[in-house]
């Protein structure tokens, strides 16, 4: 059995390679034959491809996905006084 350490090395690898996440920001913790991510995206899409970059590197574990989602709005209305 792998080292919780590598395996999540691995996983970790694998977010920042992946040309559908390249993602770097999201904390990868490996506990008990379970995977949990931990961050902030910009939105639920991408917080479901991270999931699954992260399912097939690591398919032997238990993904926990505590990844929130930031609540990001464009610029609105003018306030008016």
């Amino acid at each position: 059995m792998e080292a919780p350490q590598y395996v999540a090395a691995r996983v970790q690898r694998a977010l920042a390679e992946d040309d559908r996440t390249n993602e770097l920001g999201i904390r990868v913790d490996v506990r008990g034959g379970q995977l949990f991510l931990r961050g902030q995206v910009s939105g639920d899409e991408r917080r479901l491809l991270i999931a699954d970059v992260a399912h097939e590197a690591a398919p032997e574990l238990t993904l926990r996905n505590e990844i929130t989602v930031l609540d990001i709005r464009g610029p609105g209305e003018e306030e008016r006084l």
